[in-house]
C-alpha cells in the first residue's frame, strides 16, 4: 500500500507537470532533423536552481550516421575551454583530426560544464553511454574541493560519502524527491544557498586545511567516481583516452594559506617576518639569502603554501627547476582555497588508469604535454590563471590528444590520412579567430583578475599589466585594413563549416562591433536556426533590436530569452532597457529586481532602475539605488551625478556637493556637472565656489540660458550688482 501510494503520487505530479527532466540530453526536432540538445534543468540537482549550472548549448544527430567517429569530451571548465569555448581544446581537436583524416567524418561532442566535478560528470556519463560514442576524453579533477558535494562547496552538503550522495540524486530523479528536496530548502531559507552567481569569490571563506578530514572523503568519493565513469564507457563499447589535469604551477600563488595553529603569538610572528624577509631579500636578487629564511620559516609552519610558492620562486631564479618544482607542486597542494586538481587527485587519475589498462583504456598526462622538456614547469605560457589554457594551451593539448586518437582508429580510417598535423595557425583559421576574439577573451579574462580571489595574488598586478598591454597592442592594430581581414576570415571559415554556431556567434558579435548591425542580426538568426534553445541568440537579437529602435520587438526577443533562462540576469537588464525605452517604468522595475535578484552587483542596472523609479517619481527609492550604483561602480561619473542632483533635489546640499564633485572629478568636462555643484554651494553659502563653477559651465556650454542667471544671482548676493 506505501509503494502504491508513491507510484499515485509521483504519477499525479507528472501529469501536473511538476519538476523537470533529469538526464543530460533532451530529444530535439529541428529543421525535420531528429537531434539531442542539452537539457539546460540538468544541474538543478547538484546547484540551488537560481544559480544552477547549464550545459552549453549543443545539437548531435539523435541516431549516429554511418562511418562517424563520435568523440565525447568531459570535464569541467577547463574541458570546456572557458573563458572562450570556441577556441577550447576540444575545438581545435575536431580541425586537427578534419584536415589529417580528410576522408572520414569526426563528431567531437563537449559536454564538459562549468564548476561542475565528478559527482556531475558520472551521470552525463551514463547519458553519454547511450549515446553510441566511440571515444570518451576524461579531462577533470580540478574542481572536486569546491564543486557539489565537495569540502569547499558552497553549494550544499560538504564532503558527504558516495553513497549518500547517489542516493540523494537518485531519489531527486523523481518527482516526489524533487518536491521533497524543494520543501527542504523552503525550510532551510534562502540564507542557506549563495543569493547569486559570484564565480570563484563565493568559496573565498571555505578554507579547508591540509589534514581536514574532509579531504579523504572527497578523494575516495573521487576515486569511485572515476572508476565508474571508466567502467561505463568501457561497457558502452567506447575507447577511453584518461587524462591527468594539467595547471599552472609556477605563476599561479596559493588562494589561501593557514598558519599552524599550534603556533605562539610570538612564532607567528617571527614566520611572517622571515617569509617577508626572504621575499624581499629575493626581490633584490639575493636568493641564498632568501632560501636560508624561508627554511627557517619552514621549521616553524611547514605547511604554508605561501612559503612553499615563494621557495619554489627562489629556486626557480637559481636556475635549479628540479627542486622549484617539487616546492610548486607542494605549495599547490596545501593551498587552503583548493580550485586546482592537487598531486592526490592526479595520482588518483594515474593509479586508475594504469589499473584498468586495457586495449580501449589509454592513459595520458597533460602535463607534459605543455611541457618542452623534463625541466619545464607549467605557467603562463600556456595559462591565463589557475586552470583556464590560453590559446597555445588549448591546441598543445588538443594535438596531443589528436596523436593519442591516431593510434587507436579503427583501421579503415587512417586510409588517404595526411602526413602532417595542422598547425595552431591553420587551426585558428578555420575556427575564424581574429583580433576582435583575443580581443574580447582578453577584455574577460581582466575582468575576472580584477575580482577575488585572483586579484589577491600577489602576482595579479603585473599578470592584469601583461594583459592590458596585450588588449592594448591588439586595439591598435584593429583598424580598417585588420577589420576587411578579420571578416575575410569569418567568411572562409564559415565556406568550410556553415553550421558552426560557435563560429556564426562570433561574427556576429565582429559585426555588431564594427558597426554592421543588420549583418549581425542576420548571423545570430543563423544561430537560432541551428540550436533555437539558445538563450544568448534571443538576447542578442533583442539587444541588437534595442539599438535600432525597435523596441516591441526588443522586448519580444528578450521576453523569450528570459523565458528559456529565468535566471539570465543580462536578459532581464536589457529587458528592463527596452521597457524603460518605450516608456513603461513599472515593468522596466519589474525586469530590473529580476536583473537584481541574479546578478546584485551589476552597478549599471542599479543605476538604470534608479532612472527608472526617477522618472515614476519615487525619489528616494532612486536615491537608494544610485547609492548602489556608486558602490558597485565608484567610478562611474554617471551614478554620481544622477545621485548628486537628486540630493539637491532634496536639500541634501552637502551630500550633492560630495557626489557632484566626485562626477567632476571622473568627468571634468561635462557642464551640467558644474552647473549642479554650483547650485549647491550656493545653497550652502559659498559663493566665490559657486561664481567659478557656474563660469566653468558657461565655458563648456555657452548655449545654455539658465546658467546666465545663476551668475547673475551670485554676483547680487556678493554685492558685485548694484
Amino acid at each position: 500500500m506505501p509503494l502504491l501510494v508513491l507510484v499515485i503520487l509521483e504519477a499525479a505530479l507528472r501529469l501536473g507537470g511538476y519538476g523537470y527532466p533529469t538526464g543530460f540530453f533532451k530529444p530535439a526536432r529541428i529543421a525535420d532533423q531528429q537531434l539531442q540538445r542539452e537539457n539546460d534543468s540538468f544541474g538543478f540537482r547538484f546547484f540551488p536552481r537560481d544559480i544552477a549550472r547549464t550545459p552549453a548549448s549543443l545539437r548531435m544527430p539523435a541516431k549516429k550516421a554511418p562511418g562517424t567517429y563520435r568523440i565525447f569530451i568531459m570535464g569541467e571548465s577547463a574541458a570546456l575551454g572557458d573563458p572562450e569555448p570556441a577556441f577550447g581544446a576540444g575545438r581545435y581537436l575536431a580541425v586537427l583530426l578534419r584536415e589529417r583524416f580528410p576522408n572520414d567524418k569526426f563528431e567531437v561532442i563537449n559536454v564538459a560544464m562549468t564548476a561542475i566535478n565528478s559527482h556531475v560528470i558520472l551521470p552525463i556519463a551514463r547519458d553519454c553511454a547511450r549515446q553510441d560514442g566511440d571515444l570518451w576524453i576524461v579531462y577533470m579533477g580540478n574542481n572536486e574541493m569546491v564543486g557539489p558535494f565537495g569540502a569547499a562547496t558552497v553549494f550544499g552538503a560538504q564532503a558527504p560519502p558516495w553513497q549518500l550522495v547517489r542516493l540523494n540524486l537518485a531519489i531527486q530523479q523523481l518527482r516526489l524527491g524533487q518536491l521533497l528536496a524543494e520543501c527542504g530548502q523552503r525550510l532551510r531559507g534562502k540564507d542557506s544557498n549563495p543569493a547569486s552567481w559570484n564565480g570563484m569569490n563565493m568559496f573565498a571563506g571555505n578554507f579547508v586545511g591540509p589534514d581536514d578530514s574532509r579531504k579523504q572523503v572527497v578523494y575516495q568519493n573521487f576515486e569511485r567516481n572515476l572508476r565508474d565513469i571508466l567502467q561505463t564507457g568501457l561497457d558502452s563499447g567506447a575507447h577511453i583516452l584518461l587524462s591527468t589535469v594539467a595547471v599552472n604551477l609556477k605563476d599561479c600563488p596559493p588562494f589561501g594559506s593557514l598558519i599552524s595553529s599550534n603556533l605562539s603569538v610570538g612564532d607567528r610572528e617571527q614566520v611572517g617576518q622571515l617569509l617577508k624577509d626572504g621575499n624581499l631579500f629575493a626581490e633584490q636578487g639575493n636568493c641564498e639569502a632568501a632560501l636560508k629564511n624561508y627554511e627557517q620559516a619552514a621549521r616553524f609552519n611547514p605547511q604554508s603554501a605561501e612559503l612553499e610558492f615563494h621557495w619554489g620562486r627562489c629556486l626557480l631564479q637559481l636556475t635549479n627547476a628540479p627542486e622549484a618544482r617539487m616546492h610548486f607542486q607542494k605549495a599547490l597542494d596545501l593551498d587552503s582555497l583548493p580550485f586546482r586538481a592537487d598531486t592526490r587527485i592526479n595520482s588518483i587519475i594515474a593509479d586508475a588508469g594504469r589499473q584498468m589498462a586495457s586495449p580501449r583504456l589509454n592513459f595520458f598526462d597533460a602535463t607534459a604535454a605543455l611541457c618542452k622538456g623534463a625541466a619545464d614547469i607549467p605557467g603562463q605560457e600556456n595559462f591565463y590563471e589557475h586552470v583556464h589554457l590560453n590559446f597555445a594551451g588549448n591546441y598543445l593539448l588538443a594535438r596531443a590528444w589528436a596523436g593519442q586518437i591516431a593510434h587507436i582508429l579503427p583501421s579503415g580510417m587512417s586510409n588517404g590520412a595526411g602526413a602532417m598535423w595542422a598547425s595552431q595557425e591553420a587551426c585558428e583559421r578555420q575556427l575564424g579567430l581574429t583580433d576582435w576574439d583575443r580581443y574580447n577573451v582578453l577584455a574577460e579574462v581582466c575582468r575576472r583578475l580584477q575580482q577575488p580571489p585572483l586579484n589577491g595574488q600577489f602576482n595579479n598586478a603585473l599578470r592584469l599589466q601583461t594583459f592590458s598591454e596585450q588588449k592594448a597592442f591588439l586595439q591598435k592594430r584593429m583598424d580598417a585594413s585588420d577589420k576587411q581581414q578579420a571578416r575575410e576570415i569569418y567568411v572562409e571559415a564559415l565556406r568550410i563549416t556553415p553550421d558552426d554556431y560557435y563560429l556564426l556567434e562570433n561574427f556576429a558579435y565582429f559585426l555588431a562591433d564594427t558597426g554592421d548591425i543588420t549583418g549581425a542580426s542576420g548571423q545570430w538568426q543563423k544561430v537560432l536556426a541551428l540550436i533555437p534553445q539558445d538563450q544568448v541568440a534571443y538576447f542578442e537579437l533583442g539587444r541588437l533590436a534595442g539599438l535600432q529602435g525597435q523596441f516591441a520587438d526588443a522586448i519580444t526577443l528578450l521576453g523569450k530569452a528570459v523565458a528559456i533562462h529565468p535566471s539570465f540576469a543580462p536578459g532581464w537588464f536589457e529587458l528592463g532597457k527596452a521597457h524603460a525605452a518605450s516608456g513603461d517604468y513599472q515593468q522596466a522595475m519589474k525586469a530590473f529586481d529580476q536583473a537584481l535578484k541574479f546578478d546584485p552587483q551589476d552597478a549599471q542596472c542599479w543605476f538604470c532602475s534608479g532612472l527608472a523609479l526617477a522618472m515614476l517619481d519615487q525619489r528616494a527609492a532612486a536615491i537608494e539605488r544610485y547609492r548602489q550604483a556608486v558602490k558597485y561602480a565608484p567610478e562611474d561619473w554617471k551614478a554620481h551625478f544622477e545621485l548628486g542632483g537628486l540630493l539637491g533635489q532634496d536639500g541634501k546640499m552637502s551630500e550633492a556637493r560630495t557626489e557632484s564633485e566626485a562626477a567632476i572629478r571622473l568627468n571634468p568636462d561635462f557642464p551640467v556637472a558644474h552647473l549642479n555643484l554650483g547650485m549647491a554651494l550656493l545653497q550652502l553659502g559659498q559663493l566665490d565656489a559657486a561664481e567659478e563653477q557656474f563660469e566653468e559651465t558657461m565655458r563648456l556650454d555657452p548655449t545654455n540660458s539658465k546658467v546666465a542667471d545663476y551668475i547673475f544671482q551670485v554676483r547680487a548676493l556678493r554685492g558685485k550688482i548694484p
